[in-house]
């Protein structure tokens, strides 16, 4: 997915979701990001009435920051993303 023009970087962004109706604006976030993401996990964690969804993406730094600062602002979530060295 790497271009000359830009370079990208694997990553994985943790995300806690605490509220449910939150899922509309991250699926809506998840889409517009859908061309860089690898892959998605989501687990619901029904005993303490949360849901655990990790993304792998390869994409450039501003992309990858954008995303996890997007999901970071809506209400009830939770986010944290952990960057690989490889470019």
């Amino acid at each position: 997915m790497c271009t000359e023009d830009s370079k990208t970087r694997v990553a994985v962004i943790a995300v806690i979701v605490e509220n449910n109706a939150a899922t509309d604006s991250i699926n809506e976030l998840l889409h517009e990001a859908g061309q860089y993401i690898i892959g998605r996990m989501g687990i619901p964690y029904r005993e303490k009435n949360i849901n655990i969804i990790s993304i792998a993406i390869d994409a450039p730094q501003d992309i990858i920051s954008s995303l996890s600062g997007r999901l970071g602002r809506i209400e009830g979530v939770s986010v944290k993303t952990a960057y690989s060295n490889i470019f």
